[in-house]
């Protein structure tokens, strides 16, 4: 998928809200080193250097669509146990008033403890409960669902077999999500998946698929068999998609077509929770309305970013635009909403990076201006340009200002290596775009008063600083245009 549509869907799933149903699992990663053996028995010994505790199953769902810019729910079954408290806390830093899960007290928290030593995942230990929840747990997380229902774009069930997907809650849920026209995807476990009948889209591996339909998925044609006679014994389901590894993904659409997508070549370090990176891109893009084909793009673009990184990595829009195709299309895919570049700013931030802010009309560009942009991106990790529109200018600037439109000037900014994202304003100041960008730094040059910047009391108020650029003297648009009017007479 070329970098520019990669970047127009992104924008698109922004701030998509999707409650995440399902197993709830405790991932532990255990990392070390191995440079001995036991003398108890002809086994390695791992020294262990640090342990990294996350959520797993429907919680790294969760994770991932937050990463990606949506709003997650989550709505599930923990145990009254320590590991239990630990996913409780975990939830809620992922997502804050939207973590809901119901403690079973008789019931053990899932958990998973990988062992890692130089890179190479060496065991795997697993502790589930025994068994399905109990009905009144059951009606407990249905109550939940039910509340949270009519503030939700798409429902994700995510069964990981541990009990919390049961046959009465998945026929329940569905009916109850197609009642209030809220689509369903599901990432599905087991055998017969006619209690997931009426979702929008099911999402199988080669391996479930094969095993659901009683046919091989080694090839195309193969595949294509597969997910024609399971969908024949799910009238009401209107898509089935197959991850196929290496060979891509394989989409039966609503209209009977199937459609494949090739995977890029690409270096895997890591595929622990890359299934439920694609299903978070996925259920995303439904929720957005997306066309499903692309949809199943952007989802392997996803997990193919996810791949590269170790555990059970989430992805953010950024990262997945840099695992995406260059092409030769503009650099148009930059310039993005305010929404968009909130939720972005966001993810950087949750990431580690530190976010700056420069602002201006930019109407012929000149070496003063990109003097000014260089030393912005000097003292950040990622920037943002407030570009003022054309009315904006007009009235700051005067009758015959812009020279050029705000799409002609956007491009231009955008194709400057040291800009990450344009954002075009119609107010005749940015402090409404810094709020919603919450910089960590603003840059203006320093012809300017750093206390009269707008936006300056609010950058300083949350924590960030604001920097005066040096000037490049005799460099402005005004003394351009003053020149050419005079060359003119």
């Amino acid at each position: 998928m070329k970098r520019e549509l990669a970047a127009r869907l992104l924008s698109e799933l922004a701030g998509m809200r999707a409650l995440c149903v399902g197993d709830i699992l405790l991932d532990f990663f255990v990392y070390g080193d191995i440079d001995r053996i036991s003398r108890e028995a002809p086994v390695p010994i791992l020294s262990e250097t640090r342990r990294v505790a996350m959520l797993g199953g429907a919680g790294n769902l969760a994770r991932n669509i937050a990463s990606l810019g949506g709003q997650p729910t989550i709505a599930g079954a923990i145990g009254d146990d320590p590991e239990g408290e630990t996913v409780g806390a975990l939830l809620k830093d992922c997502a804050g008033g939207g973590a809901r899960p119901v403690v079973e007290s008789a019931r053990l928290t899932p958990t998973k403890i990988r062992y890692v030593a130089n890179n190479q995942q060496m065991l795997c230990v697993d502790r589930d409960p025994a068994g399905s929840i109990g009905e009144e747990t059951e009606d407990a997380v249905l109550a939940v669902i039910e509340a949270a229902l009519a503030e939700t774009d798409v429902l994700v069930l995510s069964d990981y077999g541990r009990g919390v997907i049961t046959p009465r809650l998945s026929r329940a849920v569905i009916d109850k999500a197609r009642a209030a026209g809220v689509p369903v995807c599901v990432d599905p476990r087991g055998s017969d998946y006619t209690r997931y009948d009426g979702a929008r889209v099911i999402k199988p591996n080669a391996e479930e698929l094969a095993v659901e339909s009683g046919l091989p998925v080694n090839s195309d044609a193969e595949a294509e068999a597969a997910l024609a006679a399971l969908k024949a014994r799910l009238p009401e389901t209107d898509a089935l998609l197959v991850t196929r590894g290496a060979a891509g993904m394989s989409l039966l659409g609503p209209d009977g077509a199937v459609a494949h997508h090739r995977s890029r070549p690409r270096s895997v370090f890591d595929v622990s929770g890359a299934g439920d990176t694609a299903l978070a891109a996925l259920a995303l893009g439904v929720a957005a309305r997306l066309d499903l084909a692309e949809a199943m793009a952007l989802a392997d673009l996803a997990a193919g970013a996810a791949v590269a990184k170790a555990g059970t990595a989430t992805v953010s829009p950024e990262e997945v635009l840099q695992n995406a195709e260059d092409g030769s299309e503009a650099p148009d895919w930059r310039v993005i909403s305010r929404e968009t570049a909130a939720s972005l700013s966001e993810t950087w931030r949750r990431d580690g990076l530190r976010v700056g802010f420069t602002n201006g009309c930019f109407d012929i560009l000149h070496p003063g201006h990109l003097s000014m942009l260089r030393h912005a991106r000097s003292v950040c990790d990622r920037l943002v340009v407030g570009l003022n529109s054309d009315a904006s200018v007009t009235r700051l600037k005067g009758e015959g200002r812009p020279v050029n439109d705000a799409a002609s000037r956007a491009l231009l900014l955008a194709s400057l290596e040291m800009v990450d994202r344009v954002v075009v304003f119609e107010e005749d100041t940015p402090a409404e775009l810094i709020r919603a960008v919450r910089p960590h730094v603003l840059v203006k040059g320093a012809d300017y008063v750093a206390d009269e910047l707008p936006g300056a009391a609010f950058v300083r108020e949350t924590g960030g600083e604001v920097v005066l650029a040096p000037l490049e003297e005799g460099r402005s648009t005004t003394g351009i245009v003053e020149k050419l009017r005079s060359a003119k007479t």
